[in-house]
């Protein structure tokens, strides 16, 4: 086989595939740490941690590390989620070597100077600026908070401008020190890359790193409601959240399906008939996320103020007849045909593979081979759309409305009214047994 496992001493485990016909490697680290995981005093932390890695070490200064990297043909970069942090390059053949050692060092050596700390705080606050101009960033930051309202999963990764300016090199060290350790961390490459020479490489870097007490992650506890935005912009964005199943739940192959063929795409329910048919909106489409204890799908679209309304109760008229007949044959075939194709197509990007394989070990403790994803989604049937619809069509929603101006919190509490009142009481019933 091509793909690789192997537990590092301490615990650290590093996964690996080769692609024979590529001439580069992604790879990087994968933390299994995230905003989630933030105390309200560390609101932010995870995000400027990231930032400050790439800001210099007992050994390279921010110039040193992007000159190593670029002097090799690479890029390095870092993204931070609700529940991981992932580090990575990619670079050429044989230049591994290279990168692993940037990315340990950046990890483990990070110097954390005062003086880069303030321009990093400066340049997050212009970053969360921008965010508050993105009608499509601050509508999802605001539909989250409405989901998981009072929690670190509801609250924005970027922080706020507040909590960031309060944050010290003491409070990313101690958090270094607890989060970042051998269990909580995944080495994985893809591509032109030997195994055996990975291994070697990350236990000489990492094998020192040693284990140390965490605090247990808070449940997710959804509970529904709306948010809003004054700030006016030319369109209104709304979201419409309903919780999903979670990553480990059975049915959230059946949650994708379902996401597909009710907003996923052109042939989508919601943007033949809202867009195409009604013209309410010029792009509409729905989406699933999953957390280990936690999911939920979200309807965006962006209208004219007068229209929300409208709109939210098509989706919610949508909604209720898939819960109520389930989809016909004929979605469920389309909609399974296209997520076996991006998730196939996805695996083709060493890049891709190099996360898919961290998480699934973050995730599951395993790799899942694709065949068996793509099997997992060949196993879902119209009842279980139609059973994860009904799920969806009984929770509480959460509603979140920017671009109205004042009358933003208004609508979004309207809207939530409309999709309430549309699914008050759906009567679903069992389809006869349809096989796929």
């Amino acid at each position: 086989m091509s793909t690789h496992v192997t537990t590092l001493s301490n615990g650290i485990r590093v996964a690996s595939h080769a692609m024979d016909h590529l001439e580069t490697v992604s790879l990087g680290v994968w933390v299994a740490s995230g905003a989630r995981h933030e105390r309200p005093e560390q609101h932010g932390l995870s995000h400027l941690l990231e930032h400050m890695a790439f800001k210099g070490t007992a050994t390279r200064n921010a110039q040193q590390i992007a000159e190593e990297i670029e002097d090799i043909g690479g890029d390095l970069n870092a993204a931070t989620g609700l529940d991981m942090t992932a580090y990575y390059a990619r670079v050429l053949k044989g230049d591994d070597g290279i990168a692993l050692n940037i990315l340990a060092d950046i990890l483990l050596n990070s110097s954390f100077s005062v003086s880069e700390l303030d321009k990093e705080r400066e340049v997050i606050q212009q970053e969360i600026a921008a965010a508050q101009d993105s009608p499509d960033d601050l509508v999802f930051d605001l539909v989250q908070q409405a989901a998981f309202p009072d929690q670190a999963i509801g609250r924005p990764i970027l922080g706020t401008e507040k909590s960031v300016g309060a944050l010290q090199a003491s409070d990313l060290k101690s958090f270094l020190k607890e989060r970042y350790t051998p269990g909580t961390m995944v080495i994985s490459a893809a591509g032109a890359i030997d195994h055996e020479k990975l291994v070697r490489h990350a236990e000489a870097l990492f094998g020192g790193l040693t284990q140390s007490q965490s605090e247990v992650e808070r449940p997710a506890e959804y509970a529904g409601g709306v948010g809003a935005s004054a700030k006016p912009f030319e369109q209104s964005h709304v979201v419409i959240g309903l919780p999903g199943p979670s990553y480990l739940e059975h049915d959230f192959y059946a949650a994708q399906v379902f996401s597909g063929l009710f907003g996923g795409g052109m042939s989508s329910r919601l943007f033949q008939e809202i867009r195409e048919n009604r013209g309410l909106c010029y792009a509409i489409y729905s989406s699933v996320w999953g957390l280990r204890d936690a999911g939920m799908l979200a309807v965006h679209a962006a209208t004219a103020p007068g229209k929300i309304e409208q709109l939210a109760a098509i989706v919610a008229a949508e909604l209720a007849d898939v819960a109520d007949k389930g989809p016909s044959a004929a979605e469920l075939h389309r909609s399974a045909a296209q997520l076996k194709a991006g998730l196939l197509m996805a695996l083709e990007s060493s890049s891709v593979r190099a996360e898919q394989m961290a998480r699934h070990l973050l995730t599951h403790g395993a790799l899942i081979p694709s065949q068996e994803l793509v099997g997992r989604v060949d196993a879902v049937t119209r009842n279980g759309v139609r059973d994860v619809a009904a799920r969806l069509a009984l929770s509480a929603p959460s509603v979140a409305v920017v671009g109205s101006g004042k009358k933003s919190l208004e609508q979004a509490e309207r809207t939530a009214a409309v999709l309430s009142k549309t699914l008050a009481n759906p009567a679903p019933r069992t389809l006869a047994p349809a096989g796929t």
